[in-house]
Order: structure tokens, then C-alpha cells, then sequence
């Protein structure tokens, strides 16, 4: 059954109303947006950066280029973006929560990237854009919140321009039983005790934790990409799975 017709969705490993979710993922957005930076780096020992700088690579973003940081949060990749993309392009940094959106903006206008970056509040599900209108959509750590994944994937591919790509960086499965080990330990009890040192907020990233393990693997979510109408998927696993970079293009 697709997402779209199921009346609950998992709230990490809840099951709750799907009209409850957005609220619910808004919420720990809302508590988590002033430490996110400083949470990012501590939770992967700074190798999200090269996730991210990974994504950059792929995204064959130049000059000229309108580009959509979907769920773009603190704004790491739009502020490489906007150098790429020149006076000429655009990048808009769009996400669905205010603080994070507000912590992302204060960011960038502290680096000095403030002429080719605009800032918009909006729900991946029904992206407020025109048809084929954008070069580039990337999505980093985001769909696994978005309550209809199937629904955002197909406004995703409404919106890019033939030829256009998307780029989605998010954790996965990994194949490794070791590392699968290590990591949920990691996860189900060293990142809530960061989360309440660091952040005052446990449950918060207990609930990211387990967003992660019911996110879709590699193989469902390039299934879902070709569903909604993308060509030459395909994906890049990194750090042994944890992560992976999916890529799709419209023709």
C-alpha cells in the first residue's frame, strides 16, 4: 500500500496518525535547531562533512544553475552551493521547520552569502514551484521526516527540469553485522546522553535514532525514486552503509 493511502506513519518506532506526524517531527526541530551544528559534528565525529562534500561532487551544480537545498536546515550544503552557482544562478535553501531555517539564515549572512540565496518555508510533499523549474534538488538527512516520501519524491521530479538531478544523502543499512552492532549501540545509548549533555534533549535523538533504522533501504528507496518517474538511479553506500548517496535524473 502506497504511503499516501495508509491512515498512520511511524513517529520513530510509533505509530502514529499521519496528519500527527509533521507536528511531531516539527517539534523536535524546533529543540534540537540551536545545537544542531555543533550536535552534527559531535554524533559523526565530523564525517558528515565529507558526506556532504561527496553530494557537492555528484550534484554537477555550475554556473548559472537554480538549485534546491531541500530540507537544507543549517545551510552547509546551500553555502557551497552559492559559490558554485555564481551572480547568475540561485540556490533556495527550503525547509519545513522556522528555527532551523532561522539558524541557517544567520549562518550564511555571517559567512557573507546573502545576494543568491533565498530562504523558504515549505513542505517537501508539495513543493510551491513551478514545473520544471529547477537544475538541482539535493535532500540531506530530511526524507526519512517527510511523512509521504512517495508524494515528495514525484513534487521533487515535477519541479526539476529535464536533465535535472536529484541527490539524496541520508543513513541506510548497512550489510556489516559488526558495525550494525556497534552502531545501535552507539545510537540507542551514547546519542540520547549526548543529546541531553550537549542539547538538554534525549528524546529527541532517541526519536532520530529510530528514524533511521525505519527509514527505507538502499534498494527500496532507488525503487521509490523509479516510481516516481526518475531514470539512471543508482547509489553510492559510504562509511559501510550508514550513509548512502541515491541519484536520479529527469529526462
Amino acid at each position: 500500500m502506497k504511503e499516501s493511502q495508509q491512515k498512520t506513519t511511524d513517529f520513530g518506532y510509533k505509530t502514529v496518525a499521519r496528519e500527527e506526524k509533521a507536528s511531531m517531527v516539527a517539534d523536535v526541530f524546533h529543540s534540537v535547531a540551536a545545537k544542531y551544528d555543533i550536535m552534527n559534528d559531535l554524533m559523526s565525529f565530523g564525517i558528515h562533512r565529507l558526506w556532504k562534500r561527496q553530494a557537492i561532487a555528484c550534484s554537477g551544480v555550475r554556473k548559472g544553475h537554480r538549485v534546491l537545498d531541500l530540507a537544507g536546515g543549517t545551510g552547509d550544503l546551500t553555502a557551497k552551493f552559492s559559490q558554485l552557482v555564481g551572480d547568475t544562478g540561485q540556490v533556495i535553501l527550503g525547509d519545513i521547520n522556522d528555527s532551523m531555517l532561522k539558524v541557517g539564515r544567520d549562518k550564511l549572512r555571517d559567512l557573507g552569502l546573502v545576494s543568491n540565496i533565498e530562504y523558504v518555508q515549505m513542505n517537501a510533499e508539495a513543493l510551491p514551484f513551478p514545473d520544471n523549474s529547477i537544475d538541482v534538488i539535493t535532500i540531506a538527512f530530511g526524507l526519512r521526516n517527510v511523512t509521504d516520501k512517495d508524494a515528495a519524491l514525484r513534487s521533487m521530479y515535477r519541479i526539476l527540469k529535464p536533465g535535472g538531478r536529484l541527490l539524496i544523502l541520508e543513513f541506510s543499512k548497512t550489510d556489516s553485522e559488526a558495525l550494525s552492532k556497534i552502531y545501535d549501540f552507539y545510537s540507542f545509548n551514547l546519542l540520547p546522553t549526548m543529546g541531553k549533555l550537549v542539547a538538554n534533549d534525549s528524546e529527541s535523538y532517541r526519536y532520530l535514532a529510530e528514524s533511521i533504522r525505519m527509514h527505507p533501504d538502499q534498494e527500496t528507496l532507488k525503487s521509490m525514486m523509479e516510481d516516481a518517474g526518475f531514470e539512471q538511479t543508482s547509489y553510492q553506500n559510504m562509511t559501510g552503509g550508514i550513509v548512502a548517496l541515491h541519484r536520479g535524473f529527469k529526462y
